[in-house]
């Protein structure tokens, strides 16, 4: 879990506030209702949505879901697995009063382990998710992205931090150069592939 709650706040103080539900949501459907760790990440979730809702002029949405997100995250303790939570229940219950507040005042960032956790600060595994869900969102192809990081494994495991490992997390931190960096990972995936089978049809060779 804690790899993606990592990239989920990372993704949002990025000003990825749609992409950032994706690493949580996975851990949050294999949670159990009504316990803490499923209404806290049930709450981050609705949190980012209001925010992305609010940026986008939906008043509407926004401060249905900022209400709602503020009742899954009554009650937890602040921090809650090293999330700062009394904040962001201030923030829900202004955004749900005044959903237009978010033209007006930056969305607050989410604290962890006592401070604002930057892309740049994720370890592999976090960086991993958080490339995951920005290919979902920016229309990047996932099987790219999910070999690279694949291959990057083997790097880490053979004891290396390399190719595919340093590029992927340029990916993750590019932003304005997430583009450039794409094709340079994908043109690397694809040279990757063609050496396999290329040592593959010597042993089909045998």
């Amino acid at each position: 879990m804690d790899a993606a709650l990592r990239a989920g706040i990372a993704l949002y103080n990025g000003g990825e506030y749609h992409a950032a539900h994706d690493p949580w949501e996975d851990v949050w459907l294999d949670r159990s209702d009504g316990t803490d760790d499923e209404r806290f990440l049930h709450g981050l979730i609705q949190f980012t949505a209001a925010i992305h809702h609010a940026r986008t002029r939906n008043w509407s949405g926004a401060a249905g879901l900022a209400a709602s997100a503020g009742d899954y995250l009554a009650g937890l303790d602040s921090p809650y697995r090293g999330v700062a939570v009394a904040p962001i229940r201030r923030a829900l219950a202004t955004l749900a009063a005044d959903p237009e507040v978010a033209e007006r005042r930056r969305p607050p960032p989410i604290r962890h382990e006592g401070r604002p956790l930057a892309l740049a600060d994720l370890r592999f595994d976090a960086a991993a998710a958080a490339a995951t869900a920005l290919a979902d969102e920016h229309g990047y192809d996932p099987a790219v992205v999910d070999l690279a990081i694949g291959f990057a494994r083997e790097e880490i495991e053979g004891g290396e931090r390399t190719l595919f490992t340093t590029t992927l997390l340029e990916f993750v931190t590019a932003d304005a150069d997430r583009g450039l960096v794409y094709r340079r990972l994908a043109d690397h995936v694809e040279r990757r592939q063609r050496e396999y089978a290329d040592v593959d049809g010597l042993f089909d060779a045998d």
